[in-house]
C-alpha cells in the first residue's frame, strides 16, 4: 500500500533549539524508507528567528542563518523551497518537532495563542488539507496544526504539558493527553500527532515507535486510489 507515496517532510532548519529535532527528523525519514515510501524534504527560504549554541547554550549573537540552508544539512542537499512545492506532487506531508517549528515555521514560541504560521507553510497545510491529504505533526509542530486549521477543530497531542495543551485548545484544538510512544488520530481531517521530546525524559527509544506509528498511520490515511 505504502509503495511509491511520496511524503512531504517540513524542517524548520538544522538543532533542536533553532531548528529541526535532528532525531525527530531522521526518524522520520527512516521511518517513512521503512514504510517503502519516498520522502522529499521542504522548508521555507527565510531567516532563522536565531541562532543557538547548542554547546554552551544561548544565542550567536549577530550570527544570521537561512532556514532552508540549515536544513539542508539534514536532507543531504536535496531540499526544495517549501514556497514552490505543489501539494498536488504529495500525498502526505509530516511536520517533525524542535523550537524551529515555533520560531521560524510559526511565531509560537513568542505570541503564544496569538501566534501566526509562516506563510508558505500555511499556504501548504492549508491545501493539502482542503485535498483531503493526511498530515502528521511531531512533538510541538501540532500547534502549527492548531493554528492553521483551527476552525476544523482539530484532535492533536502534544503529551501532556498543560500549558501548551490549553494554548492549542485556544487556537481551537482538542487536545488528547499522549504517551511518548502514542499517537492522536483524528480521522475527520486526516490528522496525526505524537508527542516525541515534549514528554519530559523521553527516551530515543521510545520516541522512536511514536514516530513509526505516526508514519503509518498517515500513509494508511491515504486514499487507495492515491493522490
Amino acid at each position: 500500500m505504502a509503495q511509491n507515496k511520496n511524503i512531504a517532510v517540513v524542517l524548520s532548519g538544522c538543532g533542536v533549539y533553532d531548528g529541526s529535532e535532528i532525531s525527530e527528523a531522521v526518524l522520520t525519514l527512516l521511518h517513512i524508507s521503512r514504510a517503502k515510501a519516498e520522502a522529499a524534504c521542504l522548508a521555507p527560504n527565510i531567516p532563522q528567528r536565531d541562532v543557538t549554541n547548542h554547546l554552551a547554550g544561548g544565542r550567536c549573537e549577530g550570527e544570521i542563518r537561512n532556514v532552508l540552508v540549515e536544513a539542508a544539512r539534514i536532507a543531504r542537499g536535496k531540499i526544495k523551497d517549501i514556497a514552490h512545492a505543489d501539494p498536488q506532487d504529495y500525498h502526505a506531508a509530516i511536520f517533525p518537532g524542535g523550537y524551529g517549528a515555533a520560531k521560524n515555521l510559526s511565531n509560537f514560541a513568542s505570541l503564544g495563542a496569538k501566534c501566526e504560521v509562516q506563510p508558505a507553510v500555511h499556504k501548504f497545510i492549508t491545501s493539502m488539507h482542503a485535498a483531503g491529504k493526511p498530515l502528521g505533526f511531531i512533538c510541538i509542530s501540532p500547534a502549527l496544526a492548531a493554528r492553521a486549521l483551527g476552525e476544523f477543530k482539530p484532535l492533536l497531542t502534544i503529551g501532556n504539558d498543560a500549558t501548551t495543551a490549553q494554548t492549542l485548545t485556544e487556537l481551537g484544538a482538542t487536545h488528547i493527553s499522549s504517551a511518548v510512544d502514542e499517537i492522536c488520530i483524528d480521522e475527520t481531517n486526516k490528522i496525526v500527532s505524537t508527542p516525541a521530546y515534549m514528554i519530559e525524559g523521553a527516551q530515543l527509544a521510545d520516541i522512536s515507535l511514536g514516530i513509526e506509528k505516526l508514519v503509518k498511520a498517515v500513509i494508511k490515511l491515504i486514499p487507495k486510489n492515491g493522490k
